[in-house]
């Protein structure tokens, strides 16, 4: 184990605190030395939380202070541009879901890490959730048997407000997407990690309860995976008053349900359902155990004493199946995913 690692923050919002609060716990493994955010004293609010400096770019922070990771909790629609010009300082970098808006900005993401030499993580969370390893660790047992389909459901609901309260919101070019994109995407990744590689996805959208954004707040699709799988995605931000985001993964010889991170059922044909898993938070701003473990998976792969669990590969799987869906949701057709 090396030391401490400094940390440089881009994005002081909702989600930029909780990452403060991550690093906070984790005092011992890494440190947050900077802020950066366009909106100064944003940052300075979040820097001085935590007794560190604050810009107002990433620029300014990289010729400023010295770090050895940038974390880039920014508009999903300039993940891409934060990444890169970390990359290309040299800088390992932690990116908030997803790492960007298409798979194209990925790919570029993607080329920039093998030219720097670094390490990238995408937050995926919930791959750490006990629920999420206690199923995926049957699968990969073949206890479910053969996978047969699967479901991700997001049934969610959020107010005009919430579209309202900043410029970004609901856009193509910032939010890229709407409740599949931007709410849906952690729970369509865990379909990815149980069901395998994605090949085709068939999808309608819909703006159906809220005004002035250019996204989608409903839609609905399947998804073919390489394995034969077929899979069934639900999002929505027009499900009042807001139910829970579900996963179920079936086999020809078991079954596995996560509700609201908690898995509230797993049966093979051997044995009897397991019991249910406390829940790790899922809301933004609500500080979980997954989200310390991503973290601690980071560190330790810098370290060398771990692999590095989600990387942009991983994640690009799940937005090549966002995305597809929207494709497919234009032109009528099913996408090829490659």
């Amino acid at each position: 184990m090396t030391g401490v690692r400094k940390a440089l923050l881009v994005g002081a919002g909702v989600i930029g605190v909780l990452h403060g609060r991550v690093m906070a716990e984790l005092a011992d493994r890494i440190a947050l030395v900077a802020v950066a955010d366009v909106e100064i004293g944003r940052a300075e609010g979040l820097a001085a939380a935590h007794g560190a400096r604050a810009f107002g770019s990433l620029a300014g922070a990289l010729a400023g202070v010295d770090v050895d990771v940038v974390v880039v909790c920014s508009p999903t629609g300039q993940h891409g541009e934060m990444a890169i010009e970390a990359l290309e300082a040299g800088k390992h970098v932690i990116v908030e879901k997803p790492a960007e808006i298409t798979v194209a900005r990925i790919d570029e993401i993607i080329e920039a890490q093998q030219k720097a030499g670094t390490l990238v993580t995408v937050v995926s969370q919930h791959r750490f959730d006990p629920s999420t390893e206690a199923v995926l660790a049957a699968v990969e047992r073949g206890e479910l048997g053969r996978i047969t389909s699967g479901i991700a459901s997001i049934d969610w609901w959020r107010a005009q407000s919430y579209y309202d309260s900043g410029q970004w919101r609901g856009t193509w070019e910032l939010d890229g997407g709407g409740a599949l994109m931007n709410q849906g995407v952690h729970t369509v990744d865990l379909l990815v990690a149980a069901l395998g590689r994605p090949v085709e996805v068939f999808a309608y959208t819909g703006t159906l309860a809220h005004e002035r954004i250019e996204v989608e707040d409903v839609a609905v699709g399947v998804v073919r995976f390489e394995g034969g799988a077929l899979g069934v995605l639900h999002a929505t931000t027009a499900a009042y008053p807001g139910l829970s985001a579900r996963v179920q993964v079936h086999g020809d010889r078991g079954s596995a349900v996560i509700d609201d991170d908690r898995l509230v059922f797993l049966r093979d044909a051997a044995t009897a359902p397991g019991p249910a898993v406390p829940a790790a938070g899922s809301e933004p701003g609500q500080l979980s155990d997954a989200h310390r473990l991503q973290y601690l998976n980071f560190l330790g792969a810098l370290d060398g004493t771990e692999r590095l669990r989600v990387g942009l590969e991983t994640n690009r799987q799940s937005v090549a199946v966002i995305t597809g869906a929207y494709e497919s949701a234009r032109t009528g057709r099913p996408v090829v995913l490659r």
